[in-house]
């Protein structure tokens, strides 16, 4: 493959808790849209916005494995085949990650640039991004490690710092060696640090050779690099994924990237980076970096205010009235609603920490949950009894499987469904319907060329989503 490459590395974990109740373990942020007029999730946004760099190819995407047929089918249809796609079996980190890319992209290339990118970012200027991008190969060529440092304009207490070892200039793109990290600072200290213009937030994204990162990582924390290693040579692939061995993995240590290697190389610059740059952080984060009505609201949805002002108010599903309220944020999904001070929003984390100790599903899972053919809507439930809307696409299909504790039954109300129960195999259109017995082997698949849509009605003791028994399984799940 051609030298010179640059090989995106787009970190696609976390949970994404700041911005609960749409974003979930199920279905973070990265993989939603988070603006009223997005066209686009936050992972394609980060693909397709280093599109037009010269030698770039396709990503190596690092997710875990619930996310896995959600982070496929976002690169699918912006018309993108990752390089890879690797299933952390659990997190460990970012120095991990970039150990596991650097390792994967040395497979098939000579020594390509790694650009280290989050998916959950977004970049308003992307001119000067590019331009950035583009000055730190000059580094990155030199054996030089880059971290982009983001020009601050607030006292923000949530995220790190960098200080270089002089004062940088707005105008200059310019890489200048680290001086020291610090962690995320108290109000006064912040207040102090964006005084001095040798201080950028730290953004965590890097661009550096991948035998550049492998020999720091070698030399400050082996351990790491050994199991990362170890996973990897006793892969084996799961559809179009590449799952680690969960033993190895599990020994890597829990260490950022900037623990592990950025606080003590020497060979660390920081390239400061004026681009628009927002981590999407926070609903209020949201609120100030979008595009608002002459009252200063930011409206997703079915809304209506009146005498209102400063305020974000998304609804998903109902309807929400707003009356002589200021700075207010209001959510609505299917199942939850928040309200809170805009100003407060950074507190939304330690809420769900609170809920998924009290062991709340609304933490966990959204109503709607995906599917590599499609997803299903859990509708309303009972002791003994759920409904649920499910959406195949064309051509897809449910597993061959078997159930020990509920039978089915499916209405058809859109489109065309081959089921097969028991060997059997029968055609359903529209308002026709089956019975699936406790125990058989069924598999419901989409005969037509538009979405199927049923209705499913299941009754049985247990009614739990572990309650499937696969036989064969065209996405590798069986």
């Amino acid at each position: 493959m051609e030298e010179n490459i640059i090989m995106p590395v787009i970190l696609c974990g976390g949970a994404g808790t700041r911005l609960w109740p749409i974003s979930r373990e199920s279905f973070p942020k990265q993989y939603l849209k988070i603006k009223p007029d997005d066209k686009r999730t936050l992972l394609q946004k980060t693909q397709e916005r280093i599109l037009s760099l010269e030698n770039i190819v396709n990503p190596i995407l690092i997710c875990n494995e619930e996310h896995r047929f959600i982070a496929a089918e976002q690169m699918r249809e912006i018309n993108i085949q990752p390089y890879k796609i690797l299933l952390e079996p659990f997190g460990r980190n970012t120095a991990p990650a970039i150990a596991l890319a650097a390792l994967k992209a040395l497979e098939e290339n000579n020594d390509p640039h790694l650009l280290v990118l989050s998916a959950d970012h977004e970049i308003k200027n992307n001119e000067n991004f590019l331009k950035v991008i583009k000055k730190g190969l000059d580094y990155s060529n030199q054996e030089k490690l880059v971290i982009f440092g983001i020009i601050p304009d607030s006292p923000e207490t949530g995220f790190g710092y960098v200080e270089s070892n002089r004062p940088f200039e707005i105008d200059k793109i310019e890489g200048i060696k680290i001086k020291r990290f610090i962690e995320k600072p108290s109000l006064q200290l912040a207040q102090k640090l964006i005084t001095n213009k040798a201080f950028t937030w730290n953004s965590g994204m890097f661009l550096f050779k991948a035998k550049t990162i492998l020999s720091e990582l070698d030399k400050y924390v082996p351990e790491v690099l050994q199991s990362c290693k170890e996973s990897i040579k006793k892969k084996y692939y799961d559809y179009d994924f590449q799952r680690l061995d969960k033993d190895s993995f599990k020994k890597c240590p829990d260490i950022s990237i900037d623990y592990a290697v950025m606080e003590k190389t020497k060979k660390g610059y920081v390239l400061p980076l004026n681009a628009g740059w927002s981590d999407v952080g926070s609903w209020n984060s949201i609120w100030a970096n979008s595009e608002k009505n002459e009252q200063g609201n930011l409206i997703h949805g079915k809304v209506v205010l009146n005498n209102t002002k400063d305020c974000f108010f998304k609804s998903d599903s109902r309807l929400l009235v707003g009356i002589g309220v200021d700075n207010l944020v209001v959510v609505e999904t299917n199942d939850a609603v928040l309200i809170a001070n805009k100003n407060d929003t950074e507190t939304v984390k330690k809420i769900v920490k609170k809920m998924r100790k009290d062991k709340l599903i609304e933490v966990l899972k959204h109503k709607k949950i995906f599917r590599p053919w499609g997803y299903f809507v859990s509708i309303e439930e009972g002791l003994r009894w759920q409904i649920k809307k499910i959406e195949v696409k064309p051509g897809a299909s449910l597993s061959l499987q078997m159930h020990q504790h509920r039978s089915e039954h499916w209405i058809v109300v859109k489109g065309i469904a081959k089921v097969e129960v028991n060997s059997q195999e029968n055609i359903l259109h529209e308002n026709q319907s089956t019975y699936i017995p406790i125990g058989s082997k069924h598999r419901l698949s989409n005969a037509g060329n538009i979405e199927l849509v049923l209705i499913e009605v299941q009754t049985g003791v247990y009614l739990g989503e572990d309650d499937i028994i696969r036989f064969d399984d065209k996405y590798g799940r069986a």
